[in-house]
């Protein structure tokens, strides 16, 4: 394969050893990268220009504690493409965040908007802590003390966080402010995923969910599903498995398996959804002893017989190993990375569609987007709007890209790549390269 040594060449790559359990959820984007790169035939130049971000930001953030004692987090901001527009990423705080996650995922998000048509480039943040073990104040000292050492980084026409694992809406409003005082004047499209008193938008909490649900109802009318009595399983029942196993309760659909980290819970005559949620939020955001389905566990429930299964929960959850005993028609990726690359194939000659994360969960990132209009236009749409508008971007980048599957003849994630990855190539050489 041609890309091959250029891959292994670059700061990503890692000389594949043996096989494990788990797979990089990295490793397997690279390979669909690489794969996609083949059909377009991208040059050398090419290919090493979009599989290496465009700018890395290593920051010290020195934080007084409550107790007095002063403490240095180390802080990063990859923006791994602007060819589109200004980079779109969130921000994670996490006590095992490091620079080459943070990469991996900017360059996720350059082919989540390039593939749903938004006007945004990839990038990604983090700060690493362990958000559990600090107080709301220190919290803000050290979200604060970020923002102002990445201020030449930030802007709303150059790059804008968002909410990520260990962020909220409290973290982005920190963000904003900080950033607005330094610019002496309140900007609030600086960052997306704010409280809405502060600019947020209408629709953001379930946009993620929401945008799975759209893209897994265009896929069952492609395969003649109706939704009404369809079986559907959904791994994971936090913001987006819980909001996607709603709307597809909503539709007729029959789910008959829902999951959390205390286990699986199966009725095979569907579960009451909203007692479920309604249950989890009372319980401490756990299912933990809900008597409305059997205790089944996380691995069998990924091998139930259905018409679609949602893991919206971690990565690497389908792999070679467990692959072969799925038993979905559809797979709808809420989570990042929950299906390995070396079980792609597999479920492919089973006959498994599969909307891959890149399109499955980015009607998230299509809602900051929203956010970020209505921010600069100071004008702000109803609930109803910013609904009605996410399934139609949605519909719209499932048929884009179930066009080019059947153009190319490959796979549906195979055809999200191609897509995203020949819209910015075009674009890159329409700009053509500054010298």
């Amino acid at each position: 394969m041609p890309y091959k040594k250029d891959l292994y060449s670059t700061p990503y790559y890692k000389e594949p050893g043996p096989i494990l359990d788990k797979e990089s959820p990295f490793e397997s984007m690279m390979e669909r990268f690489r794969y996609a790169a083949e059909i377009l035939k991208l040059d050398d130049g090419m290919f090493d220009y979009l599989a290496n971000p465009v700018k890395q930001v290593t920051v010290s953030i020195p934080v007084i504690m409550d107790n007095g004692e002063l403490q240095v987090f180390e802080g990063y901001r990859v923006i791994h493409d602007n060819v589109l527009g200004p980079s779109k990423g969130g921000i994670r705080f996490a006590s095992d965040v490091n620079i080459d996650e943070v990469k991996a995922l900017a360059s996720w998000m350059t082919w989540k908007c390039a593939v749903v048509n938004v006007p945004f480039g990839g990038a990604k943040g983090g700060v690493r802590c362990n958000p559990r073990e600090l107080s709301t104040g220190e919290l803000e000292r050290i979200t604060r003390r970020y923002t102002a050492a990445m201020f030449d980084v930030f802007g709303p026409e150059v790059d804008i966080p968002a909410p990520d694992m260990g962020t909220n809406e409290q973290t982005m409003a920190w963000i904003m402010d900080t950033y607005s005082m330094h610019t002496k004047k309140t900007t609030t499209a600086v960052v997306t995923g704010k409280p809405l008193i502060i600019g947020g938008s209408h629709g953001r909490k379930e946009a993620t969910g929401r945008g799975v649900v759209t893209v897994t109802l265009a896929a069952m009318s492609k395969l003649g599903i109706s939704p009404v009595n369809a079986k559907v399983v959904v791994q994971g029942f936090g913001n987006v498995g819980s909001i996607s196993a709603k709307l597809m309760y909503e539709q007729g659909s029959r789910v008959i398996a829902i999951s959390d980290v205390s286990g699986g819970y199966y009725n095979p005559k569907g579960i009451d959804i909203p007692e479920a949620m309604a249950y989890s939020d009372a319980n401490k955001n756990s299912l933990e002893g809900y008597e409305g389905a059997e205790p089944i566990s996380n691995e069998d429930l990924l091998e139930l017989e259905c018409d679609v299964l949602i893991p919206a929960a971690k990565e690497d959850q389908i792999n070679k190993h467990n692959a072969p005993r799925i038993k979905a028609k559809i797979i709808s990726e809420g989570a990042n990375g929950p299906v390995t690359a070396n079980a792609d194939s597999i479920l492919d000659d089973l006959g498994i569609l599969i909307i891959p994360d890149i399109l499955a969960n980015a009607g998230g990132v299509t809602v900051s987007y929203f956010e970020w209009v209505q921010d600069r236009q100071g004008y702000f749409w109803t609930g109803e709007r910013v609904n009605r508008r996410l399934n139609r971007m949605m519909r719209q980048a499932f048929q884009l890209t179930y066009d080019v599957k059947e153009e190319y003849n490959v796979t549906l994630r195979q055809a999200a790549y191609v897509y995203a990855i020949k819209k910015v190539a075009e674009t890159l050489k329409l700009r053509g390269i500054y010298a």
